[in-house]
């Protein structure tokens, strides 16, 4: 889960930020893309090879568009019953199924469902955050092949926000070493995001 924690500090300073300056969709957006670009340029928390980083300038995004900025019906499901989530690797976190969360997209009525980290449910500083792994139909083409994020925070109410030009690439897009979640089946889109971050290089 490291590999997305750093995100929810992201969005943290992306929010603070938006309602401290009343900023407009679209320099949260930047303020988030700024964020993540220091974060992968410093030796000390990128993810990316040591090839890679010397090179690196930034990372290419998708442009920002606020009609993937969804306003999804939230539905809870209580007493899910914990599961081992695959990964690139042999390792299988515990993850339980937290929600649904309901939107339509070019006409389309689709589902994600969102999942809480067991470690993260255990941890007073992030047992208030939802991951949600999904595949859309840009897999392979201008994303990686094998999906991407969103973090997520436990809304109070029967709506969340989903943001997909807040969506970012899992570890393994840059770097092999790392142990990724796969999205489950039944977070697979069967349309286009075209928001958030792009395929990186030849990874």
């Amino acid at each position: 889960m490291k590999n997305s924690f750093f995100l929810i500090y992201l969005l943290t300073i992306s929010i603070g930020c938006a309602q401290e300056k009343k900023q407009t969709h679209a320099d949260e957006i930047e303020a988030y893309q700024y964020e993540m670009n220091v974060y992968y340029s410093d030796k000390k928390t990128s993810p990316l090879k040591k090839n890679d980083l010397k090179s690196f300038k930034h990372l290419d995004f998708f442009p920002t568009d606020e009609s993937f900025r969804i306003v999804a019906t939230f539905e809870r499901t209580p007493n899910e019953i914990p599961f081992e989530m695959q990964t690139s690797t042999d390792r299988l976190p515990i993850y339980t199924q937290y929600g649904i969360a309901t939107f339509t997209i070019n006409g389309k009525e689709l589902s994600l469902r969102l999942y809480q980290s067991q470690s993260s449910a255990l941890d007073p500083d992030y047992d208030g955050h939802l991951f949600v792994p999904f595949n859309d139909l840009t897999n392979g083409n201008e994303t990686y092949d094998a999906g991407r994020y969103i973090d997520l925070s436990i809304p109070e109410a029967n709506t969340i926000v989903i943001d997909f030009n807040k969506s970012y690439n899992p570890y393994c897009a840059y770097n092999d070493r790392y142990s990724c979640p796969i999205p489950p089946r039944e977070n697979n889109l069967d349309v286009e995001i075209k928001a958030g971050v792009l395929a990186f290089g030849e990874h």
